[in-house]
């Protein structure tokens, strides 16, 4: 598979997120070697809990899986650029690069607000590629949120 499939694989877990109320973001977590370790999809309000990113829980079932918390080597294929929550994650996960579809200006921890896989700071940083397959990402969201402006008018 190439970065395009795992991307579409993202998408997918996104397209699954609007049938219980959550912002249509996936992800994916893809070994050194190109195995799919984990993928799902935002489900904030599905648990009610707000930790319930994307990322975060495809990097929990990855590790899960793997029986440790270092995902050296590994890729994380996300819809949309991860929060400052979600990219501290991927560096104490220790991934070695993440792959993101649309920016997100508001919220947006790895290139739009802050560059946290990158600061010098910390003791662990990752490559960042952006803006694969963005406007397929960005489509879902504008018309997640045009419907959601709709229902709340």
């Amino acid at each position: 598979m190439n970065p395009e499939d795992f991307m579409r694989l993202a998408l997918a877990e996104a397209d699954l997120a609007p049938a219980h109320g959550d912002v249509p973001v996936g992800a994916v977590v893809v070994s050194a070697d190109g195995q799919v370790l984990a993928q799902d999809h935002n489900r904030r309000e599905e648990r009610g809990d707000p930790t319930a990113h994307a990322e975060l829980l495809a990097i929990r079932e990855a590790t899960r899986r793997l029986s440790g918390w270092r995902l050296e080597g590994a890729t994380v294929y996300v819809t949309l650029e991860p929060c400052a929550m979600c990219a501290g994650a991927l560096v104490n996960a220790r991934i070695a690069r993440l792959v993101f579809g649309a920016a997100d200006p508001k919220a947006g921890a790895v290139v739009s607000l802050f560059e946290i896989g990158r600061d010098p700071r910390l003791n662990h940083r990752f490559q960042i590629e952006a803006g694969l397959m963005a406007e397929e990402g960005g489509r879902r969201l504008s018309r997640f949120f045009a419907e959601l402006r709709r229902q709340r008018a």
